[in-house]
């Protein structure tokens, strides 16, 4: 198994309004690291496993929806918690979704996103797409 792994940032704003989450209930910034991780079985016939420009593109055009924004007003969050996994999960589907359609999305067999909320936490969403 192979694997390429890009990274970007982005910073949200959003609560979590939930009594297990303390002060992060009220409203709050967080700036997250990004790190997608494409996985395939064999590399291409250039010896990749993915275009790096073409994965930072996809990877950035995905966190463009989310960077700078209020996630308790975004459409996509309407009544849910935006925990880190969440987001990783939410990231992690529209990465997939988007590169389904390019020269290489149908050969990677899955996609790993690791959000780091600071240098001691971080949660990671792994898809399979091999099926």
């Amino acid at each position: 198994m192979f694997s390429l792994t890009v990274r970007r940032h982005f910073m949200i704003a959003h609560s979590l309004p939930r009594e297990a989450f303390g002060p992060a209930q009220a409203l709050h910034g967080a700036t997250f690291v990004a790190e997608v991780s494409f996985r395939r079985r064999a590399l291409n016939p250039d010896a990749i496993v993915l275009d790096i420009g073409a994965a930072g593109t996809i990877i950035e055009d995905v966190l463009g929806g989310l960077n700078y924004r209020n996630l308790d007003e975004h459409p996509d969050f309407e009544g849910k918690l935006t925990t880190t996994e969440a987001l990783a999960e939410y990231i992690a589907r529209k990465v997939a979704a988007r590169i389904k359609d390019t020269a290489d999305g149908p050969e990677l067999a899955g996609i790993d996103v690791t959000l780091r909320e600071n240098p001691d936490a971080w949660a990671t969403c792994a898809l399979d797409l091999s099926d």
